[in-house]
């Protein structure tokens, strides 16, 4: 069984993906990920050592990776963002905000299903969330699998086409692909 890389467009073995990778709609292989330092020719497993290095002006470490070196720089960033739903300050970003609403632990809103339709109906509500959001149709379960009454996909990037199920996921993606943390104001 195997996938196709969304980066290079390989149609490759799932043993080049990582699990969290394979659980995506776009799924990158291990060697777009790690920037070409995974070596998928030789042994599963093996890593070359990298030839470029990527240092933290904050603390200076160092990485194999601009991906890594960005996901460490989330630690340096202050907790001051609030969730949209309860108010609570302890956030590093607004990804990490929505994230904890969507995940149904919020205070305001328990419960996944609930959180997510809150998340889409604040997302809804927000003018500068329109080109973010899709109009595609409901998708009936009668389980409450869809969230509500939310689109299975209702959000998707205007940058580059990608759709997805949560809003945290767009949040990260606009962070990290984009450079735009501020997408929506709360």
């Amino acid at each position: 069984m195997g996938r196709t890389c969304e980066d290079c467009g390989s149609y490759l073995t799932n043993s080049h993906f990582s699990s969290n990778q394979l659980r995506k709609d776009y799924p990158r292989c291990k060697d777009c990920i790690s920037g070409g330092q995974y070596n998928s020719i030789q042994t599963e497993r093996y890593y070359q050592e990298p030839s470029i290095h990527y240092e933290c002006h904050e603390c200076n470490s160092s990485f194999g990776s601009q991906n890594q070196l960005n996901m460490h720089m989330q630690v340096h960033r202050p907790r001051n963002v609030a969730c949209p739903i309860c108010g609570e300050v302890r956030f590093r970003s607004g990804a990490n905000a929505v994230a904890h609403v969507e995940s149904g632990h919020c205070r305001g809103c328990l419960g996944v299903d609930n959180a997510r339709n809150q998340i889409y109906q604040f997302a809804n509500s927000q003018r500068s969330m329109g080109q973010y959001m899709t109009e595609t149709p409901m998708l009936e379960y009668g389980d409450g699998y869809g969230g509500g009454g939310v689109p299975d996909l209702p959000y998707h990037c205007p940058e580059c086409s990608k759709s997805f199920r949560q809003l945290s996921q767009l949040l990260q993606h606009q962070d990290n692909k984009h450079n735009n943390s501020r997408m929506i104001s709360y």
